[in-house]
């Protein structure tokens, strides 16, 4: 039976429980200083500590269910250890392995990513880049960049903090980018296309306020010149969606009768393509052929299979946070303004192009 406690008494404290394990107790129980500890557990400095003392560290902090003081470890270093990322939609397939790549790297040296969507809202992607900012964000990867004067990144420029643009540029390049080569991804397409057969092809471009959109467009421009073939059969869509690339698909139909191949700028506008000639009772590729820009996961499991421009996008994250872990190891020297990697795109041929009858 319970006891009783006296009326008036305050009650009895609960038992509390085992003390949170310190870096001491890990010391302890490694057989090493407490320094040595520090330093293991540290990405940034587990270099300098011996493998066989590295191994035991980590081993007994596991076992003792040891956290770092993330908050207490800021106030110390002056550094949050946190990456922001704002990506246009993250339910796009684009996104999720340049995410995973970035992630990589950066967990490799202790970072952890913080990811936002403000779609394509310039607004709304100032709005959370402010809150990442008052998180205390190390640093921010953008993959929102639009226009010639990006806001967000004039925000980070004016704040001192590193930003590095991923997948988009600005018009005037004020920031580190790293980029797929949107020209070259457009050449490809149409020399596949004109090595088919094709002449009379149109371009379902991009949005023109975005870096892809403009120099995807450039690139389907160029390489029709190139061949002597006109290149005024062009219908910008209003997004990088399904929707939008069947409305632009529409309208570059009625202009433009008698087109034998349509070279999409991006995977979404090429099924919103297909969607229309589906409408209209033509055949991929049978009556039209059509390509694609970025082979989105499960473009090979499309009806047909779709030609597309292959982008590395896990290879764009991994680039993308290297450049920013430079800039923070180095804050005296940043990156020489408008630092571009450019990454070479392939061409992946399935079913969705052949030649013209």
């Amino acid at each position: 039976m319970p006891s009783a406690t006296r009326r008036g008494s305050p009650p009895s404290p609960p038992a509390s429980g085992p003390a949170a394990p310190t870096l001491k107790k890990v010391a302890e129980a490694a057989g090493v200083h407490l320094s040595t500890v520090s330093r293991a557990l540290n990405p940034e400095t587990r270099h300098l500590v011996a493998e066989a003392a590295t191994a035991r560290v980590l081993a007994e902090a596991a076992r003792l269910g040891y956290r770092p003081d993330a908050a207490a470890a800021a106030l110390r270093t002056g550094r949050s250890r946190l990456i922001g990322a704002l990506v246009p939609g993250i339910a796009n397939p684009v996104f999720a392995p340049i995410l995973a790549g970035a992630e990589a790297v950066l967990a490799g040296r202790g970072y952890a990513l913080l990811v936002a969507d403000p779609g394509d809202d310039p607004a709304r992607a100032v709005t959370l880049a402010d809150e990442m900012a008052s998180r205390r964000v190390d640093g921010l990867l953008l993959a929102t960049a639009a226009g010639h004067d990006d806001p967000v990144v004039s925000r980070c420029l004016a704040r001192g903090t590193p930003v590095v643009l991923i997948n988009r540029t600005e018009a005037e390049a004020r920031a580190p980018a790293v980029v797929s080569d949107d020209q070259e991804g457009l050449r490809l397409a149409i020399e596949h296309l004109v090595a088919l057969g094709h002449r009379r092809i149109g371009h379902i471009a991009g949005p023109p306020n975005l870096s892809t959109g403009a120099l995807r467009r450039r690139g389907f421009e160029a390489a029709m010149a190139a061949h002597g073939l006109d290149a005024s059969a062009i219908a910008p869509a209003t997004a990088y969606s399904r929707p939008a690339g069947a409305a632009a698909a529409r309208q570059l139909r009625a202009g433009h009768p008698g087109l034998t191949a349509l070279a999409c700028a991006n995977d979404l506008l090429a099924l919103g393509t297909y969607d229309v000639l589906a409408e209209a009772g033509l055949r991929v590729p049978d009556d039209v052929s059509v390509t694609g820009h970025n082979d989105m996961p499960m473009m090979d499991m499309v009806a047909p299979p779709l030609t597309t421009v292959r982008i590395g996008h896990a290879e764009m994250g991994r680039e993308a946070a290297h450049l920013l872990l430079r800039a923070l190891d180095d804050r005296t020297t940043p990156p020489t303004r408008g630092t571009a990697v450019l990454l070479r795109p392939t061409l992946v041929i399935r079913a969705s192009s052949a030649p013209p009858r």
